[in-house]
């Protein structure tokens, strides 16, 4: 049992510093005893009550660290059911299936695809996270040499999937300073794979038949010392799997159930032979509420659109992606490009930017900090008019990089020209852009021809 508001109060330095960004003391109490808060927000509190305060500040949901190095990734660490009432906190990852019945071909083809399979979105890589390794034959040493092999063509993290615990083990043992996930202690065998996920210092997954079975499992794991497990409900029928994780994450965070405070896995790959209904279901899976989603492969027209629906759900909705402030080269420009101005929010920067670079006019951006609001959106609120741009433009240091003082506004906010001019003051002129981002590689080639 957590502890109480009062009580996690009567353990902090009391100084009101709002240090932590909040008021007082003791609403930052209430705010970690619901969950909402970290302590290590507060720089004051000591050692010993960080001890005591641990259980209390920890997240319902566990998080758990599969790979190392740069391809190491978190998931869990959840705090909220629904997105808006915070944010989600870390991604859950994408994994490719292998099994250790394919040849060498068709394995080195699935790794070459996990490996150079990226696409970028508003300044981001956005990639699949892991490679799941399957003992589909039963045999220890084909396993073993299948995950000898993988390691040697991808640094990404690994989940070693087998029924056979000699086979779990060998594999295990090769790939233990990978930290693998361990796939699956079962009512079967899970004293043995605890006892091997300990002996390893590696997560392990549950799976179970039911809930009941799970919490047990859960509850055996725990009971042996053993932390960082990852859950499978065991069900792969689409509704009845959603409801499950939307129960276990309920249960987690509504009602603080430990044994199902953990992130889970889900294979979408097992639930149906057509490709694209098993990219829907991974879809489902990102939204209620995975932590790892095995797929059957990963093709391009697939894995775009499930990585940026994975990237916009886990967004936080409070904190717009923004860019930073100041001046922009595209193209190689100089002393007499034409010079565009846009907002910081990193959506419109990156449009705009490619549409710019696509037209091979060599330009100067002028990014607009409008705390990561959209232009109109930022217009209507009084952050990006005239005389806010003005002061903006004169200080960014464009002047001195052009031997012109012409500036193209976005097309939609053409009303403020006319006072921008006056603002701006000098020789400067305000010109109007387009309303489009599409249509820009087309106004500048024709503004870039008339001089």
């Amino acid at each position: 049992m957590g502890l109480t508001g009062i009580q996690i109060y009567k353990l902090l330095p009391k100084t009101n510093c709002k240090e932590c960004g909040e008021p007082t003391c003791l609403a930052f109490a209430m705010k970690l005893a619901a969950g909402k808060a970290e302590l290590a927000k507060c720089p004051y509190v000591s050692d010993e009550a960080k001890e005591q305060l641990s259980e209390a500040s920890a997240p319902p949901i566990r998080g758990i660290t599969l790979g190392t190095g740069e391809n190491a990734f978190k998931i869990g660490e959840e705090v909220v059911l629904y997105r808006h009432e915070k944010t989600f906190v870390n991604q859950p990852g994408y994994g490719i299936l292998i099994t250790d019945t394919m040849d060498d071909t068709e394995v080195e083809a699935k790794i070459k695809r996990l490996n150079e399979m990226f696409f970028e979105r508003v300044g981001l890589t956005l990639t699949a996270d892991f490679a799941a390794l399957k003992n589909e034959s039963g045999d220890p040493s084909k396993f073993e040499s299948l995950t000898q092999k993988v390691m040697g063509l991808t640094q990404k993290a690994l989940v070693l999937i087998s029924e056979n615990v000699d086979a779990l083990s060998a594999a295990g043992k090769v790939a233990k300073d990978r930290r693998p996930l361990l796939y699956a202690a079962t009512k079967e065998n899970a004293d043995q794979v605890g006892a091997l996920a300990k002996e390893l210092g590696v997560p392990v997954a549950a799976k179970a038949n039911g809930l009941d079975e799970l919490i047990e499992l859960s509850e055996k794991l725990t009971s042996i010392g053993l932390k960082d497990i990852v859950l499978d409900p065991g069900n792969r029928k689409l509704k009845d799997l959603y409801a499950d994780l939307h129960f276990h994450r309920r249960a987690a965070l509504k009602d603080k159930f430990k044994p199902l405070g953990f992130p889970f896995i889900t294979f979408p790959n097992e639930m149906t032979d057509d490709p694209m209904k098993e990219a829907l279901y991974a879809a489902i899976f990102v939204a209620k509420y995975a932590g790892l989603i095995v797929l059957s492969d990963l093709d391009a027209h697939r894995m775009l659109p499930l990585t940026v629906q994975r990237l916009n759900i886990y967004t936080d909705p409070q904190r717009p992606m923004i860019m930073e402030q100041g001046i922009y080269e595209i193209n190689k420009p100089d002393k007499s490009s034409p010079v565009l101005l846009t907002t910081n929010f990193a959506l419109t920067y990156f449009i705009v930017s490619a549409e710019i670079e696509a037209s091979r006019v060599p330009s100067w951006l002028l990014v607009m900090d409008t705390e990561g609001l959209s232009v109109l959106t930022a217009w209507s609120a009084g952050k990006f008019v005239a005389d806010a741009i003005a002061p903006f433009v004169k200080k960014s240091g464009i002047e001195e990089k052009v031997d012109h003082r012409n500036i193209i506004i976005p097309g939609y906010v053409a009303q403020i020209s006319g006072e921008l001019e006056e603002e701006l003051g000098g020789d400067w002129k305000v010109v109007l852009g387009t309303r489009e981002a599409s249509d820009i590689p087309a106004f500048l080639r024709t503004y870039a021809s008339k001089g």
